[in-house]
């Protein structure tokens, strides 16, 4: 017979355990997918030195590369001292492309997100765009209990005060020396990737593999995790760990490639199938089962009970909307339960 206060102790452990969310290209292309506010829109990789006006000074040059990928053509400019001053005038026009995105004034993927999420989880990216701290700017006026976040190659919209080691939004200054602050670096898409050589940057790192070690739902939205992302790949292996050692975990996958595919891509994070593959944040425990995702899939799992999916979140609400999903839940958050308790186990 089981012990009932040994489980509910470990039902607590369990429930309180992080969500962590990792975000690549495809998670900014879904949160504007008709372009941002001016109508601009996010661009992948390839192609992407016609969008910067830099096909032409390219085109001029000797290089070894055929390809019209930035990664690859990146990393041949930035291994040669003959090409240092196109190298930073391409970052230059990389750093200004992206700084140009404004969120449009509608929810986007990204509100729901940080709002299906709370202080216990993280929501770590590989993109540079400041559309997920726009967002996250304006959702901190409706709660203030929201994700930790990780930038993985840097951000444009996030300012570094190296004197005082703090972080904070560009069009800000440090609290303490009273100092604007200065532009995160970015991590340019070279082949090999030196993720230790910036603090900042490696200190992100940290976190996430922190965080992962003591996740109980992982989250890969939009990333397809490319050949070339190698060492990011094994940084995140040395936090989760062996898939036989994560037989009570679960991973979600958010993307809309095929699910062989991406099953395929991210096998060796997989216990078993201990994975669920969704073409969208609203079809997931994220959008189905906001701020309580851990919770309702540990009551769902191991203790059996059937989930009504159609209380969370639904595309095209309006900010009011989504607080008058959410507003029970941030109630009871502010009268911090050691264990919460969710709207979604069917009556």
């Amino acid at each position: 017979m089981v012990n009932e206060k040994l489980y509910e102790e470990y039902e607590t452990l369990m429930k309180q355990r992080p969500h962590v969310v990792l975000l690549g290209a495809g998670a900014s292309v879904a949160a504007i997918p008709n372009g941002d506010k001016n109508g601009k829109k996010t661009s992948v990789m390839k192609g992407f030195l016609e969008k910067l006006g830099m096909q032409d000074t390219i085109n001029g040059l000797s290089l070894k590369t055929n390809s019209d990928n930035l990664e690859d053509i990146y990393s041949e400019l930035a291994a040669s001292e003959e090409y240092k001053e196109v190298c930073k005038e391409l970052e230059k026009r990389i750093y200004d492309y992206f700084a140009s995105f404004e969120i449009p004034d509608e929810p986007t993927v990204y509100d729901y997100l940080i709002l299906s999420l709370t202080k216990k989880d993280l929501i770590a990216t590989f993109n540079w765009d400041p559309l997920l701290l726009q967002a996250y700017k304006r959702v901190g006026k409706i709660t203030n209990n929201l994700p930790h976040l990780a930038f993985l190659h840097g951000n444009v919209l996030v300012g570094v005060c190296e004197k005082d080691n703090l972080i904070g939004l560009m069009d800000s200054k440090c609290p303490k020396c009273k100092k604007k602050f200065t532009p995160m670096p970015l991590l340019y898409p070279v082949s090999e990737k030196n993720y230790e050589e910036n603090k900042l940057i490696a200190a992100h790192w940290n976190l996430i593999r922190q965080y992962l070690k003591k996740a109980y739902m992982f989250t890969i939205f939009g990333y397809s995790a490319p050949s070339s992302d190698k060492s990011a790949i094994d940084l995140l292996k040395l936090g989760w760990g062996k898939s036989e050692e994560r037989n009570m975990e679960e991973i979600e996958i958010i993307d809309i490639q095929e699910e062989e595919i991406l099953k395929a891509t991210w096998n060796e994070f997989v216990h078993t199938h201990h994975c669920s593959v969704n073409n969208s944040i609203y079809a997931s425990s994220l959008g189905k089962y906001p701020r309580r995702s851990c919770e309702a899939t540990f009551d769902r799992l191991m203790n059996c009970e059937w989930l009504d999916s159609e209380k969370g979140f639904k595309e095209g609400m309006s900010f009011n909307d989504i607080q008058q999903v959410l507003n029970p839940l941030f109630e009871e958050e502010t009268q911090a339960p050691k264990m919460l308790s969710h709207p979604y186990v069917l009556q």
